[in-house]
């Protein structure tokens, strides 16, 4: 078990990247968090098996059609309090 932070940057707002970021994670069974920050970026805050959240860091790269991805920064994040599911957050 694995647990990162990700920081999405580019057009990642209003292009649906939240959105894919929850059905991805859903579906391949991730637990966390995903919001929009202030600055522009995307936050992730997801928990899983080493090899699926790699695939997810790796999918955070393209992302939805309309994003246009910049820079993917993925950082540990153990230690932090884990989530049950997987959801969308308010922007922070």
């Amino acid at each position: 078990m694995v647990t990162q932070r990700i920081l999405v940057s580019g057009r990642v707002q209003g292009v649906g990247y939240r959105d894919w970021v929850v059905r991805t994670a859903q579906r391949t069974g991730l637990t966390g968090w995903v919001r929009n920050v202030r600055d522009g970026r995307v936050e992730i805050f997801v928990s899983g098996d080493d090899e699926t959240v790699a695939k997810l860091v790796e999918g955070c790269h393209e992302g939805s059609p309309l994003a246009r991805v910049e820079h993917v920064e993925a950082y540990s994040a153990e230690g932090e309090k884990q989530t049950k599911g997987f959801t969308k957050r308010f922007t922070a």
